[in-house]
């Protein structure tokens, strides 16, 4: 069996040498097509001169934007056949690129059908003379489903050069008609231009806007009918941006001519009646503008055969199908330029679906869903590369971001005003086809990539502009960035269930992995498997926490390494957490010897002390409060606070504890009221208890008595304690349960 990508590379189409011309011609043809000759009179007499304005200018705000990202991709890599997909896919990776490019196909094929059901509206005066001389109505499918037969054969068997040559032919015609048109006068030609035109000259019935618009923005997507051809260009990274600008702003400057012709040349009743009115106006209008029409709206039909077969080919030779053997016969080609035989027969029965539908309006309207789809995703793919900012993103052609974006925002709000029911249904089938083309392609590039750039922008931005903005903040407000440096992770978790909680909701915390010895690629390759291994941990657990290994000879070059450490919140860290097992004293030793060094750099110190009790997190968190504690009351009100925003704590509450001597009871217990008052923190009075201490009662005693079954009791301590035997404070509370000492290096403002 063939390898995939030696099998993709077999199949890919050789550049048969087109230049820019067929491009722009294949883009106008389609861009001044049938919307522009049966229905844009129906416009103007129905919203008005300046609703027919708003439409043209609605519409090329989503089309230029997306004709400004298509040049810009392309010239960024080289561009094969296929057109738009190719261009999504090369950028969004193929399960996203499949997933437009199947819609993309559709809308192509759709519109076989669209131009050839408007192609045989120029044939109107025909079927009017045969119901009035034989009696009965011709059904419209005689010349339409006969026109995509032959349509289709001229392509099958004289492949896309035929279709060139014939292309320029009915291009010649189409301005002609037009220049006609142009010269012609006004239908009431015994009236002033004004006395006709001025009933036109208005903004009305604005709640058929957004219908007229689905029906007519297909004029508009003529503009991406050019990049189809890219397998077939020469130079596409040049024919692509000249075709598809120069198609679309020839385009923009007709349609506004033509809508102020028709606005001063017919009344509002023939513009909404006559759905042919041009042939009216134009000089030799009856001949003619059915001829025009005719011919633009079989160089659309011509063009879009062109393009949707290549579509399909492209996705085939992707891969994109399930089924091995469709992949094949569907990328199969013909002759030296391998013409996608197999793929054209498949968008012509898709098309015959269509043309036996027959209804112009309803045609329009998908056809212009499904483009919206696409030209967004195209304006999102130029947005998230401006943005995300990679350096293989280098093209020649260079547009703005805010155009991109502006463009995708534009198309979602326009598909919403359409029908919203049908866009929300028309993203859940994208969703549902995403899903089950990346279940065939797990290997393949998908979204968690394509956001990558993006995300590592905006991470990027954010933390300089919080590092700009440090200063301001400290004097704001305050929230942890706690950092904790641990060896144990495996034998005991309560600490990183402590970062957890602390970096839920109002703070951040990164955990390292202390790895003792020097960096080598043995402990290299060791400290990657315990990262994967504690990563793989806190998925299952839904934790915020940041997670990290330090590779070092001592446990003090470890800390003086992690406190210089940038914190990912963007912020400076301000909290280091110690952590030792209550069981085993002598680890508290190497933490007592290192508090001065993390105290130099100003942060606030925690000493987590943990037992052999299960956490209780029903039980609550006990905070004591004492008087020497001036500088740690809030801080350990704040981490309460805190930690009991994690759903861990949801059935818990705050209790504090306030010791004192007799008399100072009342004051105490006063001043801290109007604390959480003034800082609206969830903490009820019935939760603050004041504890007078008898006069051979100790600390310990209290705390025992009534926080030995508490989930967290946070206990305060001061910068004496270090140096006046400190091993007996921090050992002293083995009867209680988990325990957390704090020192703030300055007091905090609850706000």
């Amino acid at each position: 069996m063939k390898d995939l990508k030696k099998e993709q590379e077999e199949n890919r189409l050789p550049y048969s040498g087109f230049g820019t011309a067929p491009v722009y011609f294949t883009a106008i043809s389609t861009i001044l097509g049938a919307v522009l000759f049966l229905r844009f009179g129906f416009a103007v007499g129905t919203v008005g001169f300046w609703g027919a304005i708003g439409i043209i200018l609605l519409g090329h705000l989503i089309t230029i934007p997306t004709a400004l990202a298509i040049s810009e991709i392309a010239t960024n890599t080289r561009v094969e056949g296929g057109g738009e997909y190719f261009i999504i896919s090369r950028s969004f990776g193929l399960k996203i690129g499949s997933t437009i490019g199947f819609t993309l196909f559709i809308s192509q094929a759709i519109s076989i059908a669209f131009y050839i059901i408007t192609f045989t509206e120029a044939f109107a005066p025909f079927f009017d003379w045969w119901q009035e001389s034989l009696g009965f109505a011709l059904p419209r499918q005689v010349i339409s489903v006969p026109a995509l037969v032959l349509l289709t054969v001229v392509i099958l068997y004289k492949g896309a050069g035929s279709g060139m040559k014939l292309l320029y032919l009915v291009n010649i015609i189409l301005f002609i008609s037009l220049l006609f048109f142009f010269w012609g006068k006004p239908i009431e030609a015994g009236e002033g231009l004004t006395q006709v035109g001025a009933e036109n000259f208005g903004f009305f019935h604005k709640e058929k806007f957004f219908v007229l618009f689905a029906i007519c923005f297909p004029a508009f997507t003529g503009m991406t009918a050019g990049v189809g051809l890219s397998g077939d260009l020469k130079n596409p990274g040049k024919s692509i941006p000249l075709g598809t600008m120069g198609g679309t702003l020839t385009g923009l400057v007709v349609y506004v001519l033509i809508v102020w012709k028709l606005a001063v040349s017919a009344s509002q009743a023939d513009l909404v009646e006559d759905q042919l009115i041009m042939s009216r106006i134009a000089v030799f209008g009856s001949v003619l503008i059915p001829l025009g029409l005719g011919a633009c709206t079989f160089s659309s039909a011509l063009g879009s055969i062109l393009v949707a077969p290549r579509t399909l080919q492209a996705l085939a030779t992707d891969n994109s199908f399930p089924v091995r053997r469709m992949n094949r016969f569907l990328a199969r080609g013909k002759g030296e330029n391998r013409e996608p035989f197999n793929a054209t027969v498949v968008s012509f029965v898709i098309a015959l679906v269509f043309v036996l539908m027959g209804n112009i309006d309803r045609v329009a309207g998908i056809i212009s869903m499904f483009f919206l789809i696409t030209y967004g995703t195209l304006c999102l793919i130029s947005f998230l590369n401006h943005f995300g900012s990679p350096p293989s993103y280098r093209p020649r052609f260079k547009s703005k971001w805010y155009f991109s974006l502006g463009g995708f925002l534009l198309s979602v709000w326009v598909m919403f005003m359409i029908n919203s029911l049908y866009t929300i249904i028309s993203y859940i089938v994208l969703v549902g086809i995403y899903l089950f083309i990346e279940h065939y392609n797990k290997e393949q590039k998908g979204l968690v990539d394509i956001f990558n750039g993006a995300l590592f922008q905006l991470n990027r931005r954010l933390r300089v502009f919080m590092q700009k903005n440090q200063s301001a903040r400290e004097t704001q407000e305050w929230r942890p960035a706690a950092i904790c440096i641990s060896p144990h992770s495996f034998e005991r978790d309560k600490v990183l269930e402590l970062m957890k909680w602390i970096s839920h909701q109002h703070g951040f915390g990164t955990y390292f992995h202390f790895i003792e010895g020097y960096y080598s690629k043995q402990t290299h390759a060791e400290s990657q498997e315990i990262l994967r291994r504690l990563i793989d941990n806190q998925k299952e657990h839904e934790s915020a926490l940041y997670i990290d290994t330090m590779i070092s000879p001592s446990y003090t070059s470890a800390i003086a390494q992690v406190i210089q450490a940038p914190s990912i919140s963007g912020m400076e860290n301000n909290m280091v957490v110690f952590e030792f097992d209550k069981s085993k004293p002598d680890e508290l030793c190497r933490i007592l010897e290192n508090i001065n060094l993390a105290r130099a750099g100003n942060f606030d110190i925690c000493i987590f002390a943990g037992s052999h009790y299960p956490i209780r997190t029903r039980n609550g968190i006990h905070v004591w409060i004492r008087g020497t504690d001036e500088k740690n009351t809030n801080l350990m009100i704040l981490l309460g606070y805190i930690i009991m925003a994690h759903p861990d704590w949801h059935k818990s509450q705050i209790k504090i504890f306030i010791t004192s001597h007799t008399g100072e009871s009342e004051n105490t217990q006063k001043e801290l009221e109007e604390r959480i008052a003034a800082g609206r923190l969830p903490i009820t009075l019935t939760n603050i208890e004041i504890i007078p201490l008898a006069e051979k009662q100790t600390l310990k005693d209290a705390i025992t008595m009534h926080s030995k079954q508490a989930g967290l009791t946070i206990i305060g301590f001061r910068e004496e304690i270090i140096k006046h035997e400190p091993m007996a404070f921090f050992t002293d509370f083995q009867e209680i349960g988990d325990t957390l000492f704090v020192n703030a290096s300055q007091s905090k403002e609850i706000n």
